[in-house]
């Protein structure tokens, strides 16, 4: 009855975001395929196939898996970031971070282990030029 021909997939719509206000405290675990924005609390796991965004009065106790993200509030845990994670000034995170790229603010607190990726790193070897006599370390 209220259901119209034009029925996209999620998947065809990257636009889409969940938001959580600042204010709001979740307790479980959340999977989403699209971006995640979140100013309030989470304590527990996030996984998204999108973006996440942690505000600067966002706090995440737990595990995140997604393929970007931009941290400015709070992370105890570990984080897997498939592409590109930046961590902004304000951002507070103590856990482990395995990454394909990272940018780091002054001023952002980073307590514990940084792992790139390793198609990141087998990239990377095949675009700079190496030979036995280089200086370069890797």
């Amino acid at each position: 009855m209220f259901k119209s021909g034009n029925t996209k997939d999620l998947k065809d719509q990257p636009n889409k975001i969940n938001r959580f206000v600042e204010g709001t405290n979740i307790k479980g675990d959340i999977v989403s395929d699209s971006n995640i924005r979140l100013d309030g609390e989470l304590i527990g796991n996030l996984t998204t196939t999108g973006k996440l965004v942690i505000g600067p009065t966002g706090k995440i106790t737990g595990n995140i898996i997604c393929s970007n993200a931009d941290i400015e509030g709070c992370i105890n845990g570990t984080i897997k970031v498939d592409e590109f994670l930046y961590l902004k000034s304000t951002a507070v995170f103590n856990g482990d971070i395995t990454t394909g790229k990272i940018s780091i603010d002054k001023g952002a607190s980073f307590t514990g282990t940084n792992t790139m990726n390793d198609d990141v790193s087998k990239k990377m070897k095949e675009t700079i030029p190496t030979s036995d006599d280089s200086d370069i370390v890797y």
